[in-house]
């Protein structure tokens, strides 16, 4: 059985059909004082998928290991967790004294409540592996570029797809490599949250149409800052495509008013920009039920 939740309730319906499995969305209710009840179904098969993308972590993450105790509580023997939004990935090492190395610590709370963790293109640093992050578990990352590679080959004809610093390189040469298109990468230098300076590498862009993509797009400043380096070289257009659509605040907007045309992101975190489903890839990860 794949049990989901509410508000990703379709993405968790077409990985369960995906998988022949028996789907069922968990009955969430918070109470005024912000404490939550979880109803699950009162029997579970031994063998059960809890799905669950951890985009605004911090309720979901409490929520989430109540289900994977009571589960087991109710028959399951193995528990899966799929968050094709892995929260709490970024920070790998304390900057300052006393700092928490909240990767670490959310990996291993995981690995403790799950037998196997399964995410898609998860924002690392300077961990190269899903297991250093998720000591065991049976961690699985897969990636999206395929697909986003096959979308945008129906899309547009010939783009220049480019990164917008270098941690994006790997999904640049990814895309560009699976679907025959140019890529390059940009330099970023970041000053604050929200203040970054973005570099282009010398090519030419002139009448180009260019995507922009990256794993996380989250207040889109970064997208903006390459956007207009973009514009300035001459491109025709500029379009994103992001594995996951954070988009937080005003986000939309702001690259709205920087002349971005078209944003696309996967259904790894509900929003209106999805365009591209996971419901296959994930499959790959899960053996059919029964």
């Amino acid at each position: 059985m794949l049990l989901g939740f509410p508000e990703y309730a379709p993405q968790a319906a077409a990985l369960a059909a995906a998988t022949s499995r028996d789907c069922a969305i968990v009955d969430v209710h918070r109470f005024p004082d912000g404490e939550s009840r979880l109803r699950l179904p009162p029997a579970l098969p031994a063998d059960v998928v809890l799905c669950r993308s951890l985009d605004h972590p911090n309720d979901k993450l409490v929520e989430l290991l109540i289900a994977a105790a009571a589960a087991r509580e109710l028959g399951a023997e193995r528990v899966t967790l799929v968050a094709p939004y892995l929260c709490y990935m970024r920070q790998d090492m304390a900057f300052t004294p006393g700092e928490a190395v909240s990767q670490r610590i959310v990996g291993r709370m995981l690995a403790e409540r799950f037998d196997r963790v399964v995410t898609v293109d998860p924002h690392l640093h300077r961990v190269s592996d899903l297991g250093e992050a998720i000591p065991s578990g049976d961690p699985l990352a897969l990636s999206a570029a395929a697909l986003i590679a096959r979308f945008l080959q129906a899309q547009l004809r010939a783009p220049l797809i480019v990164g917008p610093d270098s941690e994006s390189e790997q999904w640049v040469a990814a895309i560009a490599d699976a679907a025959g298109f140019d890529g390059v990468t940009c330099t970023k230098t970041r000053t604050g949250d929200r203040e970054v300076a973005i570099e282009l590498p010398s090519c030419d862009m002139t009448g180009r149409d260019v995507v922009l993509v990256d794993d996380v797009a989250s207040t889109g400043h970064t997208l903006v800052r390459a956007a207009e380096q973009c514009r300035a070289r001459g491109a025709a257009r500029v379009d994103v495509a992001v594995t996951h659509g954070l988009f937080v605040g005003e986000a939309i907007d702001v690259l709205r008013r920087a002349g971005i045309g078209n944003v696309w992101s996967t259904d790894s975190v509900t929003h209106a920009t999805n365009a591209i489903p996971l419901a296959g890839l994930l499959a790959t990860a899960l053996a059919p039920a029964g």
